[in-house]
């Protein structure tokens, strides 16, 4: 499969089932880039790969990334062992839209780790993120269920039946408002969506093929006499961090 050097999402950018796809996706620096899917379908090993990666300069990714699972398990490792999780859960999700909340008003980029099925969610983020000046994008996981439940047994951490299948239902609704582009791969987002920037959709193969995201450098400093000089020391942003959410 023929691989392009880069490319920056605007609208929709229909990736599934494509023979040639970028390594690279390039987003504003101060994006926010919500990576959804169903629970199996590697919503975390791919942000874990993107966040990973090395900017041009060598330096380590700016963005922060929130993963939900990461405050389930904050949460549970100063919990009762015998206390289920459902009693604090309203304390987890409490957590989580902390983090949340603080990484919009931080400086930098996001990436965000959500099922994708949850509209209302997508809207609260679009608002955040607008507030603070920023734009929100999408990279969706469509690799059906089939495989999201082999992805599940494979790191032997179960999603309940029901559970899942509402979670099949919110991303078949939001799958149905994709017209795939007739014209090639990209096209404009539909109004359901008109919240989202842009929606990068992959699939199975296409999702081990795109190495990394990157993002716009911030604007260098000038000196007196015009010339860009270096930050001070010791202010080069925050590195990777995990963040939880539920």
């Amino acid at each position: 499969m023929p691989v392009l050097d880069e490319a920056r999402p605007c609208g929709l950018l229909d990736l599934r089932a494509v023979d040639v796809v970028p390594g690279v996706l390039r987003y504003p620096r101060d994006a926010v880039v919500v990576v959804a899917g169903l629970p199996g379908s590697g919503k975390s090993t791919l942000l874990g790969r993107w966040s990973d990666r090395r900017d041009e300069a060598g330096g380590a990714s700016a963005a922060r990334v929130i993963d939900p699972r990461a405050v389930h398990l904050a949460c549970e490792a100063v919990m009762p062992h015998w206390l289920p999780y459902p009693v604090y859960r309203p304390w987890a999700r409490w957590r989580l839209l902390r983090e949340v909340v603080a990484a919009l008003r931080g400086p930098g980029p996001v990436l965000v780790h959500d099922c994708g099925s949850r509209a209302w969610l997508r809207r609260l983020l679009a608002r955040g993120a607008a507030r603070h000046g920023r734009t929100l994008h999408l990279v969706l996981l469509d690799v059906g269920a089939a495989t999201a439940l082999s992805g599940q047994r494979a790191r032997a951490r179960w999603v309940r039946r029901r559970v899942f299948a509402r979670h099949c239902r919110g991303l078949d609704r939001l799958l149905r408002t994709l017209d795939r582009p007739t014209g090639g791969p990209s096209a404009e987002l539909p109004d359901a969506l008109a919240e989202v920037t842009s929606l990068v959709a992959l699939d199975a193969r296409t999702r081990e093929r795109v190495a990394a995201v990157r993002f716009d450098a911030a604007p260098q400093r000038r000196g007196a006499d015009g010339a860009g000089t270096p930050p001070p020391r010791g202010t080069a942003g925050p590195g990777p961090r995990i963040c939880s959410p539920v």
